[in-house]
């Protein structure tokens, strides 16, 4: 459902719906709807507060619309409830049955459509790098990696997509005794990648 269903928020936060809570095109709204609903017409100050209320945390530096997916996702998954604990032992699982095969397997490579920028702040100047169809374009240069564009930038050997920020750090994590990790709000890479 999005805002183009023709919902309007009243003064008082309630969402108008048509005579006795039904929905404009019949049946009735649930909550879970309304409340979604509600948080497209939120400033980016009462977003900021629904990601606290909702996460226990400071909001990350993120586009209005990835916020509003997070907060609708969180928002969904308290409503229907998220993977069960039997799903996320899987999950932990398989991941560490795979990275025991091959500890050292590189992250699967980043797909970016051409038009997309990579944008990485160094030493006070801001870098820009647009994708196109031959690789990457800086600074009027074409590149077919990044790796080379980080040369350029830093004076120094760099792996292009962890100097862009595309390449997780692997730190060692506790799994707690039941194999479930804990629940968490995602971090801002994840919210990009996932």
């Amino acid at each position: 459902m999005t805002v183009s269903d023709a919902y309007a928020i009243k003064a008082g936060g309630a969402v108008a719906c048509g005579r006795d809570g039904e929905h404009p095109e019949g049946g009735s709204q649930s909550a879970l709807q309304r409340r979604l609903v509600e948080l497209e017409h939120l400033d980016a100050s009462g977003l900021r507060q629904e990601w606290r209320r909702l996460f226990r945390t400071d909001p990350p530096q993120l586009s209005r619309d990835l916020v509003l997916r997070a907060l609708a996702y969180r928002l969904q998954e308290r409503e229907h409830g998220g993977l069960s604990k039997a799903a996320l032992r899987r999950i932990a699982a398989q991941t560490k049955e795979l990275r025991e095969e091959d500890p050292d397997r590189p992250e699967p490579r980043a797909r970016f459509r051409p038009g997309a920028r990579l944008v990485r702040e160094w030493r006070g100047r801001t870098h820009t790098v647009t994708v196109i169809e031959e690789g990457f374009e800086y600074d009027g240069k074409t590149y077919a990696s990044l790796t080379p564009i980080a040369k350029t930038i830093t004076g120094a050997h760099w792996s292009g997509p962890r100097f862009f920020g595309l390449v997780r750090q692997r730190t060692p994590q506790a799994v707690p005794p039941d194999g479930v990790p804990p629940t968490a709000a995602p971090s801002r890479e994840e919210l990009q990648h996932g």
